[in-house]
């Protein structure tokens, strides 16, 4: 860890307690007792207000219970700190129900020069899905699945996880090692590895039902769970060469698994490997799609029969003029 980093995070180690001991950063960040004085000393002349203790039993506290120094921000950074906060509108996020409360707060830390020109760009910046007529209305749509702060608390104290699922009306429950929680086409996705099935698995947010830790002392080690993935990983069946336009379109969109490698410095060409599971219809129809969407810029390198031929497919039916490739 270097020195920065170390002195950043024993200034919280210490913030979060009534008392501490030389011998107690020395033990907590594995350093000698010259290195863990010298960096008491360095915080303490960066404004926090340490006492220390004489006797056997000696040793330091933060006085009067103080908190860290202020952060301070430059113009800029603050700037994009508000600016990324009102893009968040309409985003059906956790944790922004104190939306005002919090704009409140951040408005209260700067100058007035500084919040006339956030009021500004309040006023002019519209996203997609913003009301024109009312920037920080709240819609309802707004809001997140009532289940995600649960499950986002839940996997906040345990990876492994026992969730309830309802699906076509049906109750299942699945004990997963969470590997992601994404956000695709307004859906939150839960990527967890079933513990039973001993396989990948994705589960939308929306189908929620219950969220318990899973206690069980029989779990699979993280370890062993990255391992069964390796060796679950599919060979790839898709490689495709994208010229600037379907760049533009991939990274106007794309599914969250699919990654692109630049083949020249100028971001002009890439090329995209990845696994299609063709037998599964959905997939195949949202690959489908999206392949469309990149466009006419692609070279298809290899490419599953059972994708060419639903491409053709839906060429045909929306152009039945251009017949058969």
């Amino acid at each position: 860890m270097k020195k920065v980093e170390r002195i950043n995070v024993i200034m919280r180690y210490i913030n979060n307690r009534a008392h501490f001991t030389i011998s107690e950063i020395m033990q907590e960040f594995n350093i000698s007792r010259s290195t863990a004085i010298r960096d008491i000393r360095e915080i303490e002349a960066m404004g926090m207000p340490l006492v220390a203790e004489v006797g056997r039993d000696g040793g330091y506290f933060v006085m009067n219970n103080s908190v860290l120094p202020t952060v301070r921000f430059t113009d800029n950074e603050i700037k994009a700190l508000f600016i990324a906060f009102i893009a968040t509108r309409n985003q059906q996020l956790p944790y922004l129900k104190s939306r005002q409360s919090l704009a409140e707060k951040l408005l209260g830390l700067i100058s007035e020069n500084q919040q006339d020109d956030l009021v500004l760009l309040n006023q002019i910046l519209l996203f997609e899905g913003t009301n024109p007529n009312n920037p920080d209305l709240l819609d309802l749509s707004d809001l997140p699945h009532p289940m995600l702060e649960k499950l986002i608390q839940t996997f906040l104290l345990d990876s492994y996880l026992w969730i309830t699922i309802e699906e076509d009306k049906i109750i299942k429950s699945y004990p997963i090692y969470l590997l992601h929680l994404y956000r695709e086409k307004s859906l939150w996705l839960i990527e967890g590895f079933d513990l039973k099935e001993e396989k990948k698995q994705v589960f939308p947010v929306d189908n929620l039902t219950d969220i318990q830790p899973y206690s069980t002392k029989k779990r699979l080690s993280k370890k062993k769970i990255l391992e069964k993935l390796r060796m679950q990983e599919e060979v790839i069946n898709l490689v495709l060469e994208l010229g600037p336009k379907a760049i533009a379109q991939f990274r106007k969109y794309h599914p969250l698994r699919f990654t692109i490698s630049y083949t020249n410095p100028y971001q002009a060409t890439a090329i995209l490997k990845t696994f299609i599971h063709v037998h599964h219809a959905e997939e195949l129809n949202e690959v489908t799609n999206w392949l469309l969407f990149l466009g006419g810029d692609i070279n298809f390198r290899e490419v599953p029969a059972e994708v060419l031929k639903s491409l053709q497919e839906r060429l045909i039916l929306h152009f039945p003029h251009i017949g058969k490739w």
